[in-house]
């Protein structure tokens, strides 16, 4: 069975036969890499995010870890998968770069939002001294990307729109 979920990049950046790969990828090859076959996408980007919430949580009662939160840099989803040691990161990229055209527009909007959040969050914590307001920071900032990792999560295991305001509003 091939994967007809994945609509074919107008052009791939990185191995010019991955494209073809994650076109012709089973389902069974995808869901084996942790790759949701009806989207292409791979839940493991996510962990970028979480690393972030965590290191976030921990600012309030370990102000200092405030350093270790500014060392996080935003990555792409190619960026992430490449410098990860995930198994099938060629054929998670691919599959991303041959996702739907809607599924991952509505997925890089989401992360989009996340990234702006937490990069907003770290210049605004460069710029203040008091542990206390960085706290605050790191407390809103988890408070808001938390559920943003929930949509992205719902968008990579196919969830419709509709789907993410019922779950974001049940949570």
């Amino acid at each position: 069975m091939t994967m007809t979920a994945l609509q074919p990049a107008q052009h791939d950046r990185h191995d010019p036969g991955s494209a073809d790969a994650a076109r012709t990828a089973s389902a069974a090859e995808l869901m084996a890499a942790n790759i949701n076959p009806r989207t292409g996408l791979a839940t493991d980007y996510l962990n970028h995010f979480n690393e972030a919430i965590m290191l976030l949580e921990l600012i309030p009662d370990m102000p200092d870890c405030y350093e270790l939160f500014l060392e996080w840099q935003p990555m792409s989803y190619a960026e992430h998968f490449i410098k990860s040691n995930f198994k099938a990161r060629d054929l998670a990229i691919a599959s991303y770069e041959s996702a739907h055209p809607n599924v991952r527009a509505e997925f890089d909007t989401v992360v989009a939002t996340m990234t702006s959040i937490l990069v907003a969050v770290g210049d605004a914590m460069r710029a203040v001294h008091q542990d206390r307001t960085r706290a605050t920071l790191a407390e809103q900032a988890s408070d808001w990307v938390k559920p943003l990792v929930g949509v992205a999560g719902a968008v990579i295991n196919g969830r419709d729109q509709e789907s993410n305001v019922d779950y974001i509003m049940t949570h």
